[in-house]
């Protein structure tokens, strides 16, 4: 074996065996390989950042020995390959939604999404490796005899690849919005690249959230949830549908003079017309839980169900609504289920299921509501007043 021409160390000795002509080419080499910097090992030099230099010692007819014409290397190299997968990552910009099953938390709901994510986004077809120029050492038969040449040849650069550089994507910057707690399920809002920045302005453009709330009347637990600890029985049969409806017309009565006295509105101004057209008289700021609306759907003793509207509520509140209805009608009443259906403008329809969770379905779901969420988002917030617009730092 001759030893390796690009390698500066050679010892003298090896090149004092190879004849005359060979001994001048291989000095020839070494000496180029002591003026490259490190790295480039066997005369080689990156096409990708040296290719005008290659391509004006590559000409045709100038490979030493081979009389083969080489064209300069494709441009590649990681850098293209990274932004190759980073221009598929600016496509993956808003918010979109996702349906939360119960009995999972939201927090492994949005790391499951994020993943999901990250191995799409690493799973597209990424460019070619870029090619390297490289001079080999070779045995060309002559008149003379055996001579050892140079020849040029182009061989893919290994670093590029990506079981050698990794994956591009190992981070992606996915955000939560308005959370579910473990028992409940439905329309669950994330943002994904920027679209977390407008998860700060869906905070602040306090949008109402709809659901469906299932009770049972007769029993009482100690967090007023059907599989809590059972504190209290009781009968349920002087209940009617009637004094049902009748007790929910009162919390939303109740419940709509608070939304008027948070909005900081004077109810005799053109404004607060506007807005009360409009649907848009909310809360200024951080108010407590309020119900805008409430209906009963079904009432099927000792079950029934609500559709409760409201604004900065938590599960837990909607629970506790269920058992004060009970205490109202002279009874006991628990939550069997607490779904959201509604979130802003994001609905059922729009909210993905677990198998839809793959950067395809993702990406699409973002394209159809990027025009509803901006649309809603622009008309709540412009009636923001100017102290209030500081609020938008607050997630």
């Amino acid at each position: 074996m001759y030893p390796n021409p690009g390698l500066p160390g050679s010892p003298p000795t090896l090149l004092a065996r190879l004849p005359g002509r060979a001994s001048s080419r291989f000095r020839f080499a070494l000496l180029s390989a002591r003026r490259r910097p490190p790295g480039c090992l066997l005369g080689r030099t990156d096409s990708c950042s040296r290719g005008d230099s290659i391509s004006s010692r590559a000409q045709p007819g100038s490979a030493r020995g081979s009389g083969e014409a080489v064209a300069p290397a494709e441009d590649g190299g990681a850098g293209t390959m990274r932004a190759a997968a980073a221009a598929a990552g600016t496509a993956l910009q808003g918010l979109f939604a996702v349906y939360k099953p119960p009995g999972v938390h939201w927090m492994t709901v949005t790391e499951t999404v994020k993943l999901h994510l990250i191995k799409g986004l690493n799973a597209l077809k990424q460019p070619e490796p870029c090619q390297q120029i490289c001079f080999q050492p070779s045995v060309a038969e002559k008149e003379t005899g055996k001579e050892l040449t140079l020849t040029v040849s182009q061989v893919p650069k290994l670093a590029d690849h990506p079981l050698v550089s990794g994956p591009v994507f190992t981070q992606l910057n996915v955000g939560a919005g308005p959370r579910l707690d473990m028992q409940s399920s439905g329309v669950f809002v994330l943002g994904v690249g920027h679209g977390t920045k407008l998860l700060k302005d869906w905070y602040n453009a306090h949008l109402t959230r709809a659901y469906t709330v299932s009770g049972l009347f007769g029993k009482a637990t100690d967090n007023f949830s059907d599989t809590g600890k059972l504190i209290e029985k009781s009968t349920f049969d002087h209940v009617t549908r009637e004094k049902l409806e009748r007790i929910v017309s009162v919390i939303q009565g109740s419940n709509h003079k608070a939304l008027l006295q948070w909005a900081n509105l004077d109810l005799k101004t053109q404004e607060a017309y506007e807005l009360a057209v409009k649907g848009l008289i909310r809360p200024m700021d951080n108010s407590p839980p309020l119900i805008t609306a409430v209906r009963c759907l079904r009432f099927d003793p000792p079950e029934f169900q609500l559709e409760i509207q409201c604004l900065h509520e938590t599960q837990q509140y909607l629970r506790k609504i269920v058992h004060e209805i009970g205490l109202e009608l002279k009874t006991t009443a628990v939550c069997t289920q607490v779904r959201r259906f509604r979130d802003g403008v994001l609905v059922l329809e729009d909210a993905l299921l677990r198998t839809q969770w793959d950067l395809p379905n993702i990406q699409r779901a973002i394209l159809q509501v990027k025009q509803k969420v901006d649309a809603e988002l622009e008309s709540s917030l412009a009636h923001l007043k100017p102290g209030v617009e500081g609020e938008r730092d607050r997630i």
